[in-house]
């Protein structure tokens, strides 16, 4: 096990109709906040009146900015940027799933940023404070809700970057199951793909004797497997959607990666495929991840035949661990296709014509300088390609 540094302060305020206590749980931290969202759905669910209401009756003005959409813009964060500074904006609430969180963290950073809050995700620039962010979750899926990580999209660029730090760990964020009853099939399942791949970066390792978070791992990706599809029988399952979304949040809140050397090669390879052709991102991750599993496999065999078993149930082949290793992964893709994701780049409307530029910026080397990607197994340019090839 490696030596860690597990620093997890996002308070979860967890259950029925917390959402209506926004206000009061706000009051002691803002005196004016910016309200930000995606579209009109807070609204016809009811939500944004609820919040509006809360935030009155605490006495806490607010300005708001709408118009986040899935694989989040810098134009927007942009404006929000300069709202929060001509406003006098003292805490950011971002109400929506991951990629209203995410606006709101860049949004966060970038208030207290002199340039362009592109460059610190460019650049990997280190931040020294934010606006505190707090959150209402609608989508379970991305983790954001107790990470310090943001991915944005620049669209002009057609780049997407993450950045971490732990001055963008939310203050505080409310997670009321009854929030994702309306959530359609394709988001539930990209959901799902989504936290399952944050396990997976974590939990595909070559660190030794970490025991503990390997079973984490396994136990957090059981009880997604196991309640995924009962989402899809009945969105309206409170016990199946309380299981799904904690289980999301522990993915992501950093627990399950400590003491790892950590993987994240597939999720570099999807901002790709987000960046240049603006799919769901755990669209993408369902395409990507079972064939990096058939191209890195070999390089430790034994945590994957331990996925193989532990996780995907597999109870045959011990002889013969590649085809143990092979009968965890098609179960997987298996799983994937059940919960109606897609498991081909022309699934998602991909062709070859972009591979090797995806390729080639996945890894720097189109940029001048190649860092490749992974833990587990490290991938060049070139490997990364032959993983978009196997995926079409």
């Amino acid at each position: 096990m490696l030596n860690f540094d597990l620093y997890t302060p996002a308070r979860i305020v967890f259950g029925r109709d917390t959402q209506q206590k926004i206000g009061k749980l706000l009051k002691p931290h803002a005196r004016k906040v910016l309200l930000h969202y995606g579209g009109g759905s807070i609204k016809k669910t009811g939500l944004y009146d609820q919040v509006v209401t809360s935030l009155n009756e605490a006495g806490i003005a607010f300005v708001e900015l709408g118009g986040v959409k899935p694989n989040p813009r810098l134009s927007l964060v942009h404006e929000g940027i300069a709202l929060c500074k001509k406003e006098g904006v003292d805490l950011i609430l971002a109400v929506g799933g991951g990629s209203a969180i995410d606006s709101a963290k860049a949004i966060a950073m970038g208030v207290h940023y002199e340039g362009d809050v592109w460059e610190i995700y460019d650049q990997g620039l280190k931040i020294k404070k934010a606006l505190p962010v707090a959150i209402i979750l609608t989508i379970p899926a991305a983790g954001s809700e107790s990470s310090g990580d943001t991915v944005i999209s620049n669209e002009a660029a057609q780049r997407k970057y993450g950045y971490g730090s732990p001055h963008l760990r939310p203050l505080l964020s409310i997670m009321n199951p009854e929030l994702f009853f309306t959530l359609p099939d394709n988001q539930i399942a990209n959901g799902v793909a989504d936290m399952m791949s944050h396990v997976f970066e974590r939990y595909f390792t070559n660190t030794t004797h970490v025991d503990l978070t390997d079973a984490l791992c396994e136990a957090t990706l059981s009880t997604i497997i196991a309640n995924g599809p009962r989402l899809l029988d009945n969105p309206q399952d409170y016990d199946a959607w309380a299981e799904i979304g904690f289980a999301g949040t522990v993915a992501h809140n950093g627990l399950l990666g400590m003491g790892r050397e950590q993987d994240w090669a597939c999720h570099d390879m999807e901002h790709e495929l987000s960046a240049v052709y603006d799919v769901a991102h755990g669209a993408g991750l369902a395409v990507l991840t079972p064939a990096w599993m058939s191209y890195v496999y070999k390089d430790n065999i034994d945590m994957f035949a331990q996925f193989a078993v532990k996780v995907m149930g597999v109870t045959k082949g011990f002889r013969d661990k590649e085809e143990l290793v092979k009968e965890g992964i098609d179960r997987l893709r298996q799983f994937y296709r059940r919960m109606g994701l897609p498991q081909t780049l022309s699934e998602l409307g991909i062709d070859e014509s972009k591979l090797e530029l995806m390729a080639r910026r996945a890894t720097g080397i189109e940029y001048g300088q190649e860092n490749p990607l992974g833990g587990l197994k490290k991938l060049g340019w070139e490997d990364v390609l032959n993983i978009y090839r196997l995926c079409k």
